[in-house]
């Protein structure tokens, strides 16, 4: 059993690994999402990579306000990751916290963060925020009016960042037939310390 320090965490480098060498597969970059929905039950969707936080191991995803999955996240702020590479026969479940960062948030750090988040995706990607609400009945069935959007506007009020914070990690590699558990611990400073352990496929 062993323990590192939180800007190092050992399966941050395995993933970053495993997202290398799965890079010719465009959908290596998506992973389930799991959340606690509204009824108790679990409530799963596919969503996409949008990176690490700079300097953490806080992973970051693009949402729309408007969808089920926030409400979850207010009531229950916890959500897992499973994540599986077709090319290396590894998978990565991440469980952690959840922090939503939309237009209202009072800290102007995380909305910078969201900005770059805005910016940092495809102008196809920022036009979705402008449709109709996710999720509730068709009022028409003419097709849509075509979206514009000026590529140098600031998100729009339906865009969210969502960012995993992990406590816990499960890694499985399939064709060694590894598996590690990692888990977190408070270093006292505000950090976090992480032990790994290997474990039963």
């Amino acid at each position: 059993m062993a323990a590192s320090a939180a800007a190092a965490a050992p399966w941050k480098q395995l993933l970053l690994n495993a997202l290398d060498s799965n890079a010719n597969f465009k959908h290596s970059t998506y992973f389930q999402l799991a959340t606690i929905g509204s009824n108790g039950r679990p409530a799963n969707r596919t969503v996409v990579f949008r990176g690490f936080e700079d300097g953490s191991n806080k992973i970051h995803i693009n949402t729309d306000c408007r969808t089920c999955k926030i409400e979850e996240i207010k009531r229950f702020p916890f959500a897992e990751i499973c994540w599986y590479f077709t090319e290396s026969w590894e998978q990565f479940r991440i469980n952690g916290t959840v922090d939503i960062i939309d237009g209202s948030n009072p800290d102007p750090m995380k909305l910078v963060q969201r900005e770059k988040a805005w910016f940092g995706s495809s102008l196809r990607s920022r036009l979705q925020y402008l449709g109709p609400t996710p999720g509730l009945p068709c009022i028409s069935e003419e097709p849509s009016q075509e979206l514009s959007l000026d590529p140098s506007t600031g998100p729009v009020g339906a865009f969210c960042l969502l960012v995993v914070d992990p406590d816990q990690v499960d890694y499985l590699n399939l064709k060694s037939n590894e598996r590690l558990s990692f888990t977190s611990k408070d270093n006292g400073d505000g950090g976090k310390c992480w032990i790994s352990k290997k474990i039963n496929p």
